[in-house]
């Protein structure tokens, strides 16, 4: 059987890099920011933030919110044909109109 190397952050150097405008302390009401049931939200990763994080291949992807655990927010998402849900922090979450 074959070893694996690397976690689930291997290679995202430049795919969790922030831009230059956005570097520096990281807001407290990114921290705190709350969602509703349905709403639609964009997966984005917040670098600095390792709890509540996804795995690197849904970055960028579109999802619905369709419930809370303790601080974190289950989101509905489709992986090609299949359903898929996650919990994420809410750090991690961009919400879209």
């Amino acid at each position: 059987m074959t070893k694996r190397i690397g976690g689930a952050r291997r290679k995202t150097r430049h795919i969790f890099m922030k831009s230059y405008k956005k570097k520096g302390k990281l807001s407290l009401t990114k921290y705190f920011q709350s969602f509703e049931v349905k709403d639609r939200v964009k997966l984005m990763t917040e670098s600095s933030v390792q709890n509540g994080m996804y795995n690197r291949r849904f970055h960028g992807k579109m999802g619905n919110i369709i419930g809370k655990r303790g601080e974190c927010y289950k989101v509905e998402l489709y992986d090609g044909e299949k359903r898929k849900v996650l919990i994420v922090h809410p750090v991690h979450l961009t919400k879209m109109n």
